[in-house]
């Protein structure tokens, strides 16, 4: 069956800045189907099944996690980028690789993280983003000519400012990713479509753990309630967990068509034609209208008053996270513990980057294990 034809404002594989490190083209796989396929077979990509989203596995096998929720993100982002006509290789590259650099214990492990690296002039901190380029350019050794994965140009630009904008004065180290432009609409599609992902799968995660009350989810996200009232109606005597499926999933509906519809009016109104215009316009034009930009500020701020703050979360989380923060305390004394190719790093590079990036790169149940056998007392 043929390809789709692309948008004028799609990124084409033939518009592509290329390789770091150049590679005959394939004789059947597009540039960036190469570099989807390269994310799934990455170590780091199947780290990523360890690695918690909002529940560990003791709640349930049935919830997220950060690999479930990549694939959700891909499959999203992959429907949103065809009703655009965009590049869909380009896009799933893009969902499948974008959380690749989340450390341990989602984003309570990133914040922790990010202090310890502050404690430590100049204080970059730690940015998942940036951890992720690493991954993919230095820390996975699969091939032969090259260090990383290789991944084409518009790949790497998109893992950098897919979720924000970075200064050229802060990070020199980024100048090739032109900093002062906008990225594609197909990296611009990613952060919207994460947020629906995560969005709906946490309120139906927190359903299902029984710490989310389905009267006060109605009283608190309209768009929700809107659904449920319309499923209500036409299913009274139905099963209440399969009318909130119903719900959640039309509300997945909605708002995958609010990005869809209001990105292509932004896009018509704006002018532009090729993807230049679009690297340069004052904006980014991947956007919600403004009712949907109001559903997804009121989902999220339910969920963050009710779900990430809830005290049976916040109490394993918080010693998971202790636990992150003395293993890199622990590396820094002894950074012959660290692996071969972190230890020799260690020996050129600041050290606390270096372990850094070893503790970023453990599942949650590797650094549990870590710590128990490096430093003792109950993880677990």
């Amino acid at each position: 069956m043929a390809l789709m034809a692309l948008a004028a404002y799609a990124m084409q594989e033939s518009a592509s800045r290329g390789r770091r490190h150049p590679e005959p083209a394939h004789a059947y796989r597009s540039a960036y189907a190469r570099d989807r396929d390269r994310v799934i077979h990455s170590r780091a990509f199947r780290r990523l099944e360890s690695k918690t989203q909002v529940f560990t596995t003791r709640y349930s096998d049935h919830f997220r996690n950060r690999l479930t929720h990549t694939l959700e993100v891909a499959q999203i982002a992959r429907t949103a980028a065809g009703a655009l006509g965009l590049n869909t290789e380009l896009v799933e590259a893009l969902a499948l690789v974008h959380d690749i650099g989340h450390p341990p214990f989602g984003h309570a492990g990133e914040s922790c993280l990010d202090g310890l690296m502050r404690e430590h002039p100049p204080g970059a901190g730690f940015d998942h983003n940036l951890h992720a380029l690493r991954t993919v350019e230095q820390f996975e050794q699969r091939y032969l000519d090259f260090p990383g994965l290789n991944l084409t140009f518009e790949v790497r630009e998109g893992i950098i400012k897919h979720s924000r904008e970075y200064s050229a004065e802060e990070f020199p180290e980024l100048a090739e990713y032109s900093l002062s432009l906008r990225p594609p609409l197909e990296a611009q599609l990613i952060d919207l479509v994460d947020e629906i992902a995560y969005n709906i799968a946490d309120l139906d995660d927190g359903f299902e753990a029984r710490l989310l009350d389905l009267p006060v989810i109605l009283a608190e996200v309209p768009l929700f309630s809107e659904m449920y009232k319309e499923v209500d109606r036409i299913y009274p005597v139905a099963r209440t967990k399969l009318k909130f499926n119903e719900a959640n999933k039309r509300a997945l509906d909605r708002l995958v068509t609010d990005l869809i519809e209001h990105t292509r009016t932004q896009l018509a109104a704006s002018g532009v034609y090729g993807v230049e215009d679009v690297r340069r316009y004052s904006r980014r034009l991947a956007s919600f209208s403004p009712e949907g930009t109001r559903h997804n500020i009121a989902w999220k701020k339910f969920l963050l008053a009710h779900l990430y703050e809830s005290p049976a979360i916040n109490e394993e989380r918080d010693a998971c996270v202790a636990a992150l923060g003395e293993l890199f305390r622990f590396y820094l004394e002894h950074p012959e513990k660290m692996p071969q190719f972190y230890f020799q790093q260690a020996q050129s590079e600041p050290r606390h980057r270096v372990v850094c990036d070893y503790v970023a790169g453990m599942t949650d149940h590797f650094l549990l294990r870590q710590h128990r056998e490096l430093i003792g007392g109950k993880t677990e």
